[in-house]
Parts: C-alpha cells; sequence; structure tokens
C-alpha cells in the first residue's frame, strides 16, 4: 500500500479525526475509513462526507492521489427544474408574442372618393330566408342550389 505524503512526513492510512472548524457556521467536514479495493495495482478510496453526505473520495492508487468528486442529485434536480421552467417561460412568450397578421391589407383612396381594401375577400351572401335551428346544429347542406 502507498502511503500519502505531506510536508511533515509519511500520513498513515487511518483516517484523521473529525474536526469542527473554528467559525460556528462551518459544517464539519469527516473523512471516512480507508476502503482498499481488490486488485493488481494496490488502491483504497478514502470517502468525504459533510453533513451526512457525501462529497467525494480520495483515490489511492498506482502512487497517485486522486479526489472524485460526487455528483449530489438534489442540486442536479434543482438545475433540471430551472431549465424546464425556463423553457416552459420562452415558449409562453413566443407563443403569446407571435404577432396576428392584419385582417385587411391596404386601405386606399380612390378616385371619386371610393375606398379601396386589397387583400379583402368578398363578403358571403346570405340567404333570404334565416336557415332553421336544426339545420345549424345538423351542418346540413341543400340538395339544390337557390339561384
Amino acid at each position: 500500500m502507498t502511503a500519502i505524503l505531506n510536508p511533515t512526513g509519511a500520513a498513515p492510512l487511518s483516517p484523521p479525526p473529525t474536526r469542527r472548524a473554528p467559525e460556528p457556521t462551518a459544517a464539519p467536514v469527516t473523512v471516512g475509513p480507508v476502503l482498499e479495493l481488490p486488485g493488481t495495482p494496490a488502491s483504497a478510496l478514502v470517502p468525504v462526507v459533510r453533513d451526512g453526505r457525501a462529497m467525494g473520495a480520495y483515490v489511492l492508487s498506482g502512487g497517485r492521489v486522486r479526489y472524485r468528486p460526487v455528483t449530489d442529485p438534489d442540486r442536479l434536480l434543482a438545475a433540471a427544474t430551472g431549465a424546464f421552467a425556463v423553457a416552459v417561460l420562452t415558449a409562453a412568450v413566443a407563443v403569446v408574442g407571435r404577432r396576428k397578421p392584419p385582417a385587411i391589407g391596404a386601405v386606399t383612396m380612390g378616385p371619386g372618393g371610393w375606398v379601396s381594401l386589397r387583400g379583402v375577400r368578398a363578403p358571403a351572401l346570405r340567404p333570404a330566408a334565416p336557415r332553421p335551428w336544426w339545420a345549424r346544429v345538423l351542418r346540413a347542406r341543400r340538395l339544390v342550389v337557390e339561384r
């Protein structure tokens, strides 16, 4: 097993005691027990815990020490929720803010005071007699076109 070296000499592979920070607002950081991993190159894990949550682990392997942080699922869920809220808000603004085209085109004054409306369909002709209510409900169409 490879020992961790610090400026004062070789550090033992046993976890150091839990220390409290001098500030009362800081949470204590605990280094867990050394877990030896099976395999040809000797390696070990030293977990790091803060407020009961795993923050990461030191990996001791091949004479090197590496720190591997752990992804916090609560922060990941909060980030995904925030991104979803931003996407919904953006879609809502895009739908509501869409500008509708004008109902008619250009309005110009013709010769003799006539008003010209370009881009407007001719209004539908209304029948002389109103349709009965049952024909409107059934959306019935006439078999013979009246002229």
